[in-house]
Formats: C-alpha cells, sequence, structure tokens
C-alpha cells in the first residue's frame, strides 16, 4: 500500500528508476556481446598463431628459413590486418553485421599467422607469462573505465595523439635502430594502451547506453567496439612483451 501511494503521488520517481534499471541492463548486455566477440577473436588469433608456429612446413609458406627472409605471402600476412581494419571501418554504414562479423572473423585469423612471428623470437614461456600479464592489466583498466566517475574523452584525445606520434617513433627507429629509443617507445606504448583501454571502455559504455539491444545497429556497433578492445589488447600484449620478452 505504501509503495502504490507512493507511486500515486509521485509516479515520475518511479518511470526514473525503472529507466535507469533498463539502461544499465541495456549497457551490461552490450558490454556482454563486444566482450563475447573480443574474446572470441583473441581465441582464434591464438589458435592459429600457434598452429602456424608448431609447423615448419607452415612456417615456411611465410619465411624462408634458409635466408631468414619473409616470403611474399608472409609480406601480405604482414600488411593484410590493416586493410581489413580499413574495409570494416570506413564501410561500416553499408555492411551488415553478419558481414562484419566475417571480416573480424578473417581478421582475427590473419592476425595470429602474423602473431606467429613472435614465437621465432621470443621463447614459449616468456610469450605465455606475458600474455597473463597482459591480461591482468587489461581487466584492470577495463573495470577503471566502467566504474570510474571521471570523463576520460579528454584524456582519449591525448593518447590519440601521443599514438601518432609513437607510430612515427617507431618508423624513425626502423632507420636508426636504436635499442634505447625501442625500450622508451615500448615503455610509452605500454601506457599508451592502458590508458586507450580505460577509455574505450568507458566510451563502449556510453554507446551501449544509447543503442536498442538486438537491433542490426547494436551488433554492428557491438563488433566494431570488440575490434577496438582487441586492438588495445594485442598491442598491449606486443609491447609488453618487447620489454619482458625472453628472446631466443
Amino acid at each position: 500500500m505504501n509503495d502504490l501511494r507512493n507511486f500515486n503521488s509521485n509516479p515520475s520517481s518511479y518511470q526514473q528508476e525503472g529507466s535507469a534499471s533498463r539502461s544499465a541492463d541495456q549497457v551490461k548486455a552490450f558490454l556482454t556481446n563486444v566482450f563475447t566477440y573480443m574474446a572470441g577473436a583473441l581465441s582464434i588469433t591464438g589458435i592459429v598463431a600457434y598452429w602456424f608456429a608448431s609447423s615448419d612446413a607452415l612456417m615456411s609458406s611465410l619465411v624462408n628459413m634458409q635466408t631468414g627472409g619473409m616470403t611474399f605471402l608472409g609480406y601480405a600476412v604482414m600488411f593484410a590486418p590493416l586493410i581489413f581494419v580499413l574495409v570494416m571501418s570506413f564501410s561500416f554504414n553499408r555492411l551488415s553485421s553478419f558481414t562484419l562479423l566475417l571480416l573480424f572473423i578473417a581478421y582475427s585469423a590473419v592476425m595470429g599467422m602474423s602473431l606467429s612471428f613472435i614465437f621465432l623470437a621470443y621463447t614459449a614461456a616468456s610469450i605465455t607469462s606475458t600474455f597473463f600479464i597482459t591480461a591482468a592489466t587489461f581487466g584492470t583498466m577495463a573495470v577503471v573505465g566502467y566504474t570510474t566517475k571521471q570523463d576520460l574523452t579528454k584524456f582519449g584525445s591525448i593518447l590519440t595523439m601521443a599514438l601518432i606520434g609513437l607510430v612515427i617513433a617507431m618508423l624513425i627507429n626502423m632507420f636508426l635502430g636504436s635499442a634505447m629509443m625501442d625500450y622508451v617507445i615500448s615503455c610509452i606504448g605500454v601506457l599508451i594502451f592502458t590508458g586507450l583501454t580505460a577509455y574505450d571502455v568507458q566510451k563502449l559504455k556510453r554507446i551501449g547506453s544509447g543503442v536498442e539491444y538486438g537491433t542490426e545497429s547494436n551488433n554492428k556497433l557491438a563488433i566494431m567496439g570488440a575490434l577496438n578492445l582487441y586492438l588495445d589488447f594485442v598491442n598491449l600484449f606486443l609491447f609488453l612483451l618487447r620489454l619482458f620478452g625472453d628472446r631466443r
């Protein structure tokens, strides 16, 4: 009876509570989709990478074992992931969610082929330990991004500019070959992608509160959100591996 009287006196408060509850459920459902797609893509990448690294025949299709140089397929595998990302990003509005998902699956498989090279440079033990360090760091920052009340938008802009500078520095160091510069780049890379993880999760949380669950648009946004987090995770892993990995 008390609840009924309260509702009759202030029905808008009940509507607001119901709306907030639906919004929270909506966000959770959206982020669940995002992390499911991301986890699936990472699993595909890991399986393909290990599969190629464990097969001399498959690795020889990417690398000439006698000269150490890459084959045509090896070069194609290196640059194909960038093409996939560009196609998915610029064709987002024209492609269906099913097509985007197929591209994401193909992209994660090609990335696995590309990442198989790390097994030639680092020990399996250090790759495994670095993966768990990356997972712990990523998980922590994802929680921070989801729970923080601080608006991370301005930090996202700063991190994006820092990322552009990092790419330029990496290109320059390809010619300089400085070990010290490589170390500094790796440290900065870890900081950038650690911050971007929190920023992207908060951004996806906001997106999730504004889209209707189960729609085509929702599914497409979830896939692209998974792609962003996938890239954060993989790049964080690679920079940590450069810092802590034991080379063969």
